[in-house]
């Protein structure tokens, strides 16, 4: 009886989250995540104020509560896709295509997140979206890594730094693409390819033979 009581609950929990992230998700595309109170979000939900206070702290955590979970599943997904064998190049752009691909689905809702990413390092939402950053970021070091042990690429610098970079450069490529009128994926990721092709070739003149 006490397990069926607690399975119960634990499904209404899971149901009162589910509403809360719908609610929030709608309202942050319909109004505006400026204009969105968290107490219109409890309203739409059907739930308490505080209820929703539960799951998320502030404004911004519920938005990351709506995104974490996917942005960790596409990070996965993305791991996924790398194969030690490929040319670091297409490594790459296989692990950004599966987050355009994520990002260009809800554009609206994408460019708040992408926005609100900006100096958010408090509360426990804010440490799963962290994490998940940082394991983007290793995996991106692993693909660098690889390249390097194979020698197709070859640097002074740390393979965190060069990674780091990428990551630099996709940050602000993802934002760039999301404010274009036209979200097209294959564009994007061409522009993206480019200026990869840019840091791996470098500006320096080649010696002449």
């Amino acid at each position: 009886m006490q397990q069926k009581v607690s399975g119960l609950r634990e499904r209404n929990k899971l149901d009162k989250l589910r509403r809360i992230k719908k609610a929030a998700s709608e309202l942050f595309i319909l109004k505006g995540f400026d204009d969105t109170t968290t107490r219109e979000i409890a309203v739409r939900a059907g739930v308490g104020l505080g209820t929703v206070f539960v799951y998320a702290a502030t404004k911004r955590d519920l938005l990351f509560l709506i995104v974490n979970d996917d942005l960790l599943r596409v990070v996965e997904k993305a791991a996924g896709l790398v194969r030690p064998d490929r040319p670091m190049l297409e490594n790459l752009l296989r692990v950004f295509q599966a987050h355009y691909r994520y990002f260009g689905r809800q554009p609206t809702l994408s460019r708040l997140a992408l926005r609100e990413m900006n100096f958010y390092a408090t509360g426990p939402e804010a440490q799963k979206f962290l994490t998940t950053r940082e394991r983007l970021v290793a995996l991106i070091g692993e693909i660098v890594r690889t390249a390097i042990e194979r020698k197709a690429i070859s640097s002074k610098e740390d393979s965190k730094l060069i990674a780091w970079v990428i990551f630099s450069i996709y940050q602000i490529e993802i934002r760039h693409w999301l404010s274009s009128d036209e979200l097209n994926a294959a564009r994007g990721l061409d522009y993206l390819r480019r200026q990869l092709v840019l840091l791996m070739t470098g500006l320096s003149p080649r010696e002449k033979p």
